[in-house]
């Protein structure tokens, strides 16, 4: 599976930006889907998951409520709505395959380019 983020890029704090990430392969409705995060001198972060079908996401309590992760599997796309973004969001944004419906970077199995989300306060 090769991925390929998109959608980065600056924005003021209150602003929104959406990422999406497209996948090869014709497996991909068969993994979970995730995103993580990695800012400057700080470990990768979890951001979001969404389950095989779609039905079951999770977010960690710092972007809960404010992110919103979808994926369109006839497309073989996932996306990554972000609103009333901080400068504190600021980071490399990967998207993932990972291996179940897990949320640690230990577990993922295909990492994709990341793209830069900056937000300027």
């Amino acid at each position: 599976v090769q991925l390929q983020a998109s959608g980065g890029g600056l924005v003021q704090a209150g602003g929104s930006l959406r990422l999406s990430c497209a996948a090869s392969g014709r497996t991909f409705s068969s993994y979970a889907m995730g995103w993580f995060r990695q800012a400057p001198g700080k470990e990768r972060e979890f951001v979001a998951i969404i389950s095989r079908t779609g039905g079951t996401t999770r977010y960690p309590d710092s972007v809960k409520g404010r992110f919103s992760i979808s994926r369109d599997n006839a497309k073989n796309t996932v996306a990554l709505q972000m609103n009333s973004l901080k400068p504190e969001d600021t980071a490399v944004y990967y998207c993932a395959v990972q291996k179940g419906f897990f949320t640690s970077a230990t577990t993922v199995e295909y990492w994709g380019k990341g793209t830069q989300v900056t937000v300027s306060s």
